[in-house]
């Protein structure tokens, strides 16, 4: 029933009303009054609304319940949240939840390798923005490149290029790949009657359509799963996602090797394929009866958003800061002074000196902190010119100087590295080395990848 208006006198004292109940059943509201007329309390005041939009500003006190869940000031039961609802609201506000992807680099801005050139795919891993590999049978069927050509909201997408139609034999396959870091996925419990759910979702546009494939794989490639997504418009970003029951057979690493390998197919033959949509044993690139991307020539391939997270529902994309996404890559791989980008904003393109403590008879030694602890031990790669195994220059206090092509030895740990400098035993000399492109400067690269 509705209480539309009630005349102040029904409250006088000499009524002796002490309380007013509206409503019947469970919907009523009940207020008691004292002497006066003044309200002391109300009970039962729970007002129940289905199916109808609650408009203006609502506090916690002023709700009972909602579905029969109880909404305290600091709380409200997960039945009165639509799943992902939360997650988009603090996505959209600029706000994180942490590592909710657990993809890195996934809005592929981080390019520490090749700032933007292509790269000609082989039959090794080739790295073609940070993360994420490219890799084929047969070498140079394909190339890749970091692009700007990308869906409202993102930077730069994954451009995929093939070289030649080339028809996948039965043993062929043609794929891009990130390995996920058991670490980030231990959670998910993989491997175990309780493993998790986790939803795929990605930006994809291609100049072919129809339907393309993708594996989720464990370190021993003997447990896989390949998942299907269809492209429907040619050269037009489309958004898709995928979800995958988690795999509660096999062995899951949750350590710093491998615990996902994700894989996107671009072409394959019989023995990398497999059906669609179940947990199988094998090594394998994708689905059968899928799109063979690399048999046309000149085709062309876009990825970008590419997020893998707990749970059963896609939700918008975890932007993370762009200091936040280099560190998670420099885990993986470090590069200093040897490309143009790493010697940026420099005057003298000699943006840093390595300086050598002298070691009496033997080699002076030199050594660094890596800005972020690695994955593991690192392997160094030294550049002269911006050549890898190029020669640089020792310089000593005495005027002179030695061109050397490496280090002598090293000691190297996920934390940081020191080295010897041959060729160099003055014990009364300092000794420097000038670090950028230049043709008689240092640089390198620190690999700790999967």
């Amino acid at each position: 029933m509705a209480l539309t208006k009630v005349s102040p006198s029904l409250f006088a004292t000499t009524n002796n009303i002490t309380s007013v109940t509206v409503g019947g059943s469970a919907n009523t509201i009940s207020l008691t009054f004292d002497g006066s007329g003044v309200i002391t309390g109300a009970s039962n005041n729970a007002v129940s609304v289905a199916n109808t939009a609650i408009t203006g500003n609502i506090v916690s006190s002023q709700i009972a319940s909602v579905n029969g869940s109880v909404i305290t000031a600091n709380t409200i039961a997960n039945s009165a949240i639509q799943t992902g609802a939360v997650e988009n609201y603090m996505s959209a506000a600029g706000l994180g939840f942490g590592m909710r992807n657990r993809i890195i680099n996934g809005a592929m801005v981080i390019d520490q390798r090749n700032v933007g050139a292509s790269v000609t795919i082989t039959t090794g891993t080739d790295y073609v923005v940070d993360r994420f590999f490219g890799q084929g049978s047969i070498t140079s069927k394909f190339t890749g490149q970091q692009s700007s050509t990308v869906p409202t909201g993102f930077k730069n997408s994954l451009l995929f290029t093939s070289s030649a139609a080339t028809t996948p034999g039965a043993s062929d396959y043609y794929y891009f790949n990130q390995n996920i870091e058991g670490l980030n996925v231990s959670d998910l419990a993989w491997g175990t009657a309780s493993a998790a759910t986790v939803t795929l979702s990605f930006w994809v546009r291609s100049s072919l359509t129809g339907t393309f494939s993708g594996v989720a794989l464990n370190d021993g490639a003997n447990r896989s799963y390949a998942f299907t997504y269809t492209i429907n418009s040619a050269n037009t970003f489309e958004q898709k996602s995928v979800t995958i029951a988690g795999d509660t057979s096999g062995t899951w690493l949750t350590t710093n090797g491998v615990g996902i390998r994700l894989r996107f197919a671009l072409g394959a033959g019989s023995n990398f394929l497999q059906t669609a949509n179940a947990w199988s044993t094998g090594n394998v690139v994708g689905a059968t009866g899928t799109t063979q991307w690399i048999s046309t020539s000149g085709a062309t391939f876009y990825i970008t958003g590419v997020q893998l997270e707990k749970g059963s529902t896609a939700t918008s994309f975890d932007y993370r800061s762009i200091g936040t996404e280099l560190f998670l890559c420099m885990r993986y791989y470090q590069s200093v002074c040897v490309t143009s980008a790493d010697t940026a904003g420099s005057a003298s393109g000699i943006p840093m000196r390595l300086t050598a403590v002298n070691n009496g008879a033997t080699s002076p030694l030199t050594g660094w902190q890596f800005p972020v602890a690695m994955r593991a031990s690192p392997s160094v790669q030294t550049y002269g010119g911006g050549v890898a195994g190029g020669s640089f220059i020792t310089n000593d206090s005495g005027g002179g100087s030695a061109t050397q092509s490496s280090f002598s030895s090293t000691d190297i740990g996920s934390k940081g590295i020191r080295v010897n400098l041959t060729g160099r035993s003055n014990s009364t000399y300092q000794y420097w080395i000038d670090c950028g492109t230049g043709a008689t400067q240092l640089g390198w690269t620190q690999n700790a990848e999967l």
